[in-house]
């Protein structure tokens, strides 16, 4: 059988020139690349190499928007647990953060780079809702035309900037490497549309690939027809690791344009759903309702899922998004694109509903990068849809892929910007070469749609894998041009993509193993990597960060080495890590056992005694930790069960069951110290946290909580004082700056340490400790967004709020009691910060009550 090309056919290029970068790319990744670069190098000059017209690619058909926390009531955690909860556990928790952390700072210097984003009444930026997301932090421009307004404003920007070169209709081939295997730049060939044309060379310090996805590798996509995956073939040809690939996003509503219809197709946008569309089928039922807890705004696989499982039940061809009740007015204003688009196609959404299917849209996987978006190839670096930064997992949330873009995108440039990037001469290329036929792009796109799209089997996967190898093989001689080279492409992606597809025995999120219908944390909470060398593709499985196993002490009570999938699920939706927390159990288990065993219970309960006892408050107050004592009883594996007899968050009082738990004695009676040390201390922060919230509600101040927590249980707490009703303030020292006294000593100012942290650290918030009524004014001029005033009275607190008019969010602290809690909130500060609720709150009585027989 003919192997896959490991570079492609191609002319010796007949031009050459010189950058420090080349992008591969021209949308919303590469472009931040380029300008950032050029703003942090004051020399620095980069050539951006685009397939198309600068202004095509997949950035301007983005019609939802981008998701960043901007409102005050928003928190990063909370994107970061909705994020990680689409991502069906296997996002990389710590990208996860920096997205979601530098995504406000990013999204605002791409406002200043003039991208307008709609506003209300008020100049307000307008905030919507998507699927997936718990809380309004979607901006959008035109309504529904958000791509085009970032991709226009890049354009400008980077048409303006002289230090940067644009080459359009350019196919990048194949990465240029040195002796030493670096990257230094690579061939393309630019389509006689240029000053140049034909094969030529771009020789750099360093290669940054945003060249988009591979939609086209299907026969119906979202995607523009210049998506046909040439930058993971790329990758793969030069030897770069690609993650999870096998993991595509198939938009749930897109516009059904009759049986047959191929191509590129018209995406109806999430945000349709957002402002309250609902999904029905032919018979008008809306069938999400019990699907999930969102309902039509669930993720996209849950979504996409189901529309594919009604279509099978009722033997239709598409299903309906149903928002008549919009009316004319706010289609018009809300969705001008959508209903346009909708009217060219002879429907009108607001007199009938929109026929809608699942399209292939969107890659979560890619060429693996770390947090600053190098690949596995020195000089390599990827960003956009055709990387795997580990932001999206399994299932990407809905539109965190233009702030993926320009939070990576800033990344890479900071990271070229502190590097000495010299341009290399390229070492020879013994690698072998080869073409595939263009006219089986057709032939593979169709097999792709058949065998490997929504739903997928052992037997379709083996189908679309015999049909790719038989595609590599052409009983004439294939020319190198743009279109042998696209098709070569889609082939190599397609055939790397089934075969992780038919590796990945299980369901999880996009990948949907009609076979293997469950997901399996036990067995593929995993990423499957993927090389191409000598030998072929080449596959791995890497565990997933927190599911590494770890050593439990000799003769304990038995330890599980995993938790249900559904228990793991939601911890991670929480914000705690099942790692984290398992290890935090066995640590405990520890100290009980010293690696012993639990000496009275041996003693006293005969072997195999079973029984059943209940969890029950001793107090009146606010139940946390449901979840973790659950997690610790099911250390002991199945043989214990957990029935849950309150929620978290619930207000309970003396007598109420929260918690019955049956299975061997003994084990119940060791684990039990465990269980109940972790709730009854969640459960007092909560009962603590309720009693500050119930103390200023009404007014428009919230409880917040402080870094003043136990070592290890940090994640705990904040979700405790959650439950309570109050809200989190930053995780730790890495996810914000807090200038305080000390570091304005240190810096010779308040105004001096603002821009040495605004200068080192770009795209972190910044807030100022301020003890006095003077320092507001000069912190304000260098625009901090956030005042913590520490020990105000509360007249000093109503001076401050009225000196700063709105300009920036107030918080009290120091010296709060829950007697003057009402007064400090009534004169306007947004947050109570209160340490007490995580570094001193009496613990909630709970007790284990054992049934008697």
């Amino acid at each position: 059988m003919v192997a896959i090309p490991r570079r492609l056919t191609a002319p010796a290029p007949g031009w050459s020139t010189h950058a420090d970068v080349v992008v591969i790319g021209s949308g919303i990744a590469g472009l931040t690349v380029a300008l950032r670069y050029v703003h942090l190098s004051p020399r620095g000059r980069v050539l951006v190499i685009t397939k198309d017209v600068l202004s095509a690619g997949s950035t301007r058909w983005a019609q939802g928007g981008i998701a960043a926390v901007l409102d005050p009531e928003d928190t990063p955690d909370e994107h970061l647990r909705d994020t990680l909860l689409a991502g069906v556990g296997l996002c990389d928790e710590d990208a996860v953060r920096v997205l979601v952390t530098e995504g406000p700072d990013a999204l605002k210097r791409l406002i200043g780079h003039g991208a307008e984003f709609d506003r209300d009444t008020d100049g307000e930026l307008q905030l919507t809702r998507e699927g997936g997301h718990r809380r309004n932090r979607i901006v959008h421009a035109g309504g529904d035309a958000t791509g085009a307004e970032v991709q226009r404003a890049l354009v400008q920007a980077v048409l303006a900037e002289p230090r940067i070169e644009v080459v359009e209709h350019a196919l990048a081939l194949d990465l240029l490497a040195d002796a030493a295997g670096r990257a230094c730049g690579v061939t393309l060939h630019v389509m006689g549309e240029g000053a140049v044309d034909g094969v030529g060379a771009v020789n750099a310090g360093a290669v940054v690939l945003a060249s988009g996805g591979m939609g086209q590798v299907y026969a119906a996509t979202t995607n523009p027809v210049v998506s046909t995956g040439d930058g993971v073939a790329l990758a793969l040809r030069a030897g770069a690791v690609v993650r999870d690939i096998e993991f595509v996003q198939f938009h749930p509503t897109v516009l059904w344009l009759g049986e047959g219809s191929t191509g590129q197709q018209p995406l109806v946008s999430e945000a349709v759903r957002g402002e309250g569309a609902v999904l029905v089928d032919g018979a008008g039922e809306r069938f999400m309702r019990g699907v999930h807890e969102l309902a039509d705004l669930a993720p996209r696989d849950v979504v996409a899922k189901a529309i594919m499982r009604r279509m099978d039940e009722t033997g239709a061809d598409h299903v309906y998004l149903d928002a008549r009740h919009f009316g004319e007015e706010k289609w018009r204003t809300r969705f001008p694109t959508i209903l346009a688009v909708c009217r060219e196609h002879g429907i009108d959404p607001v007199t009938e509903p929109i026929p809608v299917a699942p399209a292939a849209h969107y890659a979560s996987g890619g060429v693996r990068t770390d947090l600053y978006g190098r690949t596995t190839v020195p000089g390599l670096y990827a960003c956009g849809e055709v990387a795997c930064t580990g932001v999206h997992g399994a299932n990407r949330l809905a539109s965190n892929s233009l702030l993926e873009g320009l939070v990576f995108g800033e990344r890479i440039a900071a990271d070229l910007a502190a590097a000495d990037l010299v341009p290399a001469e390229p070492a020879g290329d013994g690698r072998p070469e080869g073409l595939v036929d263009p006219r089986t792009r057709q032939r593979v796109q169709n097999h792709m749609s058949r065998g490997a799209g929504v739903l997928r089997s052992d037997v379709s996967l083996a189908q679309v894998a015999r049909a790719l190898k038989d595609a590599r093989w052409t009983p004439v001689a294939v020319e190198p041009c743009t279109e042998s080279w696209e098709a070569t492409n889609l082939l190599t992606v397609a055939t790397a993509l089934v075969a992780a597809a038919a590796e990945r025995e299980e369901t999880r999120g996009s990948h949907w193993r009609e076979d293997h219908p469950e997901r399996d944390d036990d067995h593929w909470r995993l990423h499957i990597d993927i090389a191409l060398t000598a030998e072929g593709l080449v596959m791995r499985h890497e565990a997933h960060e927190d599911t590494r196993p770890d050593t439990s002490p000799a003769h304990a009570a038995p330890v599980g080495d995993e938790l249900p999938a559904a228990l793991r699920a939601e911890l991670a939706a929480i914000g705690v890590d099942p790692g984290d927390l398992l290890r935090l159990v066995r640590t405990a288990l520890e100290e009980d056992l010293g690696g012993g065993l639990d000496v009275t219970s041996a003693a006293t309960i005969p072997a195999g005694q079973a029984a059943t006892g209940d969890l029950v408050a001793r107090a009146e107050g606010v139940v946390a930790g449901l979840p973790v004592a659950e997690a610790v009883f099911r250390q002991a594996g199945p043989r214990i069960t957990v029935e849950r007899r309150a929620a978290d968050g619930d207000r309970v009082r003396p007598g109420d069951v929260l918690m019955t738990v049956s299975g061997p004695a003994g084990d119940l009676l060791t684990l039990e110290r465990t269980a109940l040390n972790l709730l009854t201390h969640l459960s007092g922060v909560a009962t603590a946290t309720r009693r500050w919230a119930d103390a200023i509600a009404g007014t428009r101040a919230r409880v917040r909580d402080t870094r003043k927590t136990l070592p290890g249980l940090r994640a705990l707490q904040k979700y405790a004082v959650r439950c309570g009703g109050g809200v989190n303030h930053r995780m730790g020292l890495h996810d914000a700056a807090l200038i305080k006294d000390n570091h304005v000593v240190a810096a010779g100012g308040v105004a001096e340490a603002f821009r040495a942290v605004r200068e080192a650290f770009p795209g972190l918030p910044i807030e100022v400790e301020v003890d006095r009524i003077d320092q507001i004014e000069p912190v304000l001029a260098e625009g901090a967004e956030e005042i913590l005033l520490d020990n105000f009275t509360v007249e000093r607190l109503a001076e401050a709020v009225r000196l700063v008019g709105g300009r920036a969010r107030l918080e009290s602290s120091g010296g709060l009691t829950l007697g003057t809690a009402r007064a400090v909130a009534e004169t306007g500060v947004d947050y109570l910060a209160v340490g007490a609720l995580t570094h001193s709150a009496s613990v909630l009585d709970v007790g284990l009550d054992l049934r008697g027989e």
